[in-house]
């Protein structure tokens, strides 16, 4: 079974990156994208995603109060956090994020941190 995942960036080159990657390993299907925080709720409901690439910094709500919606709406959806700075990845677990990734990493590493949540 594929595993549906939800993009939320804010950068439309972040977006067709991951989608470009994601495209081409079989067990993923990219089921949407949104750029802000009124997209996501909106998506979240509609495309029923297993799993959500999130930029830390989405624009629309402050992000903590943002996973507290997600996680109200869909409790079964994982949520990788996505961040150009690292050092908010504590704040991000804290948050209830179930993983981090920092956005210089390599294109493995973040297949294989979607894989270990999928």
């Amino acid at each position: 079974m594929n595993t549906k995942v939800l993009l939320a960036d804010d950068q439309m080159k972040v977006r067709s990156a991951l989608r470009l990657l994601l495209e081409q390993e079989s067990d993923f299907v990219v089921s949407g994208e949104t750029a802000d925080a009124t997209g996501l709720l909106l998506a979240v409901t509609e495309k029923e995603p297993d799993l959500l690439l999130l930029d830390w910094e989405l624009p629309g709500l402050p992000t903590a109060q943002l996973l507290r919606l997600l996680k109200y709406e869909r409790p079964s959806l994982k949520i990788i956090a996505m961040s150009s700075h690292p050092e908010v990845e504590q704040q991000v677990i804290n948050a209830g994020a179930h993983a981090f990734l920092s956005k210089s990493v390599t294109p493995e590493t973040v297949l294989a941190v979607i894989r270990s949540l999928a």
